[in-house]
């Protein structure tokens, strides 16, 4: 849901470039920005390294304003969600959400989104910034025989997150933050003050609360692999909340965070990003993403076709790959198998353990080859792990070589770097 890393600052751009409704507060603390999905929006604070040191140990402010909010609203919004998207979407409770994908008829992937139930007859569904219209004309499109319109709402809609371990902490004691009275949230939750419902709000859950006595919805979602929270609220209000968790949080280490480090934070976690991991010819199945698909559910959805009838048996998938060393595999990059003698460029002195439980990266792994200069397959997204100190990339790569421990190389700026094939996520939070 964010560039790749790296990314690079640009000045400010002028005139095209939409604003953030937070875009003052960015400039007062010394952000530098980028031009994303015609966005302005930051890039970094003070460093990529410590903004991403803060969410794994502390926490993180992001401004996310820039994602797209589409409302289905009807008393068939369910069924036109079911028939719209790969998932069960009328299972939703009230107040939970759902990872889904948008696809086309081929079985490709539009967007990978998260949708909300938050009435009877309401759901949210956020979609990435670059895909707001793609999402918006699609549901219009397939929502139309259906007993159910859809809005664009997000231009009237403002996103914050706060991702870390003390994030809850710092939610929890922000002033005039509260449960909306009367709304429709889960009925044991409507005697319980926002300190005791935020702590027992489930993950891929939200409620209805309110900021300044103006609605807010509170969901504890996130892109981080860490605890968190998503806050979706007026443009209006945005820049007063952003502030108050600041101040609130300053005492337990939350600082703002850029997009740079949001991609380093959501590799690491071995989360996929739309235009590198996912695109419109994958299938989901070649992502991991198999699961995401209900093919049990009743009726036809768009891919449903593609979908049952497969990817080809030599299509490629996705891996997650850990090297030793310093030197960090980037998107676009091409995988090799790895010589029969295990042999490799890098020499001895990248030779070594990968971390995350593989094997040593010089021993040869199963499916290894001949080592020949045509690509087995292609970074999609790498970067050095600030939190494993060693390096980690997504990959598609060809299925004989995708099993755990298989032993590959990464060309990387001429010569071939070792790597292996790793289980995701590179990494995972300890869990109270």
């Amino acid at each position: 849901m964010v560039p790749s890393a790296p990314l690079d600052a640009s000045p400010a751009p002028k005139g095209s470039a939409r604003l953030s409704p937070l875009n003052d507060a960015h400039i007062a603390a010394g952000a530098s920005f980028t031009d994303f999905a015609g966005w302005q929006m930051p890039v970094r604070y003070s460093s990529d390294l410590a903004e991403h040191r803060a969410v794994r140990t502390a926490a993180g402010l992001f401004d996310l304003s820039h994602m797209g909010e589409i409302v289905v609203l009807g008393p068939q919004a369910a069924e036109a969600l079911d028939h719209a998207l790969a998932g069960r979407l009328s299972a939703l409770e009230l107040g939970q959400a759902k990872y889904s994908l948008l696809l086309n008829d081929a079985g490709g992937i539009l967007d990978d989104l998260v949708v909300y139930r938050t009435g009877a007859d309401r759901y949210l569904v956020v979609a990435n910034a670059a895909n707001r219209q793609t999402v918006a004309d699609a549901l219009t499109q397939r929502a139309a025989s259906f007993e159910a319109d859809v809005y664009d709402e997000s231009d009237d809609i403002a996103l914050i997150a706060i991702q870390g371990p003390r994030a809850l902490e710092i939610l929890q004691n922000v002033p005039e933050l509260g449960i909306e009275a009367g709304a429709d949230v889960p009925e044991d939750f409507e005697e319980k003050d926002i300190e005791q419902a935020l702590a027992e709000l489930k993950y891929y859950r939200s409620l209805s609360g309110t900021y300044l006595d103006h609605p807010v919805l509170i969901a504890r979602t996130g892109y981080t692999g860490e605890d968190g929270f998503e806050l979706y609220v007026s443009p209006d209000d945005a820049p007063a909340l952003w502030s108050a968790l600041l101040e609130t949080g300053a005492g337990a280490g939350l600082i703002p965070a850029g997009l740079a480090s949001r991609d380093t934070l959501r590799l690491e976690a071995g989360m996929p990003l739309y235009g590198h991991e996912l695109t419109t010819s994958t299938l989901p199945s070649q992502a991991g993403l198999g699961r995401v698909v209900a093919l049990s559910k009743p009726g036809d959805f768009v891919g449903r076709s593609a979908i049952e009838r497969g990817a080809p048996e030599d299509a490629r998938v996705l891996v997650g790959l850990a090297g030793s060393g310093k030197r960090a595999a980037r998107a676009g990059y091409a995988v090799h198998a790895r010589a029969a003698d295990g042999g490799s460029d890098a020499g001895a002195s990248d030779a070594g353990s990968p971390g995350a439980g593989g094997p040593e990266a010089g021993s040869p792994g199963a499916g290894a080859s001949d080592g020949s200069n045509t690509p087995v397959g292609e970074i999609t997204s790498g970067a050095l792990s600030p939190t494993l100190g060693h390096p980690i990339a997504l990959a598609y790569v060809d299925p004989a070589l995708a099993a755990v421990g298989t032993a590959l190389d990464v060309e990387v700026r001429g010569t071939r770097i070792p790597f292996t094939v790793v289980a995701l996520p590179f990494y995972s939070r300890k869990k109270n």
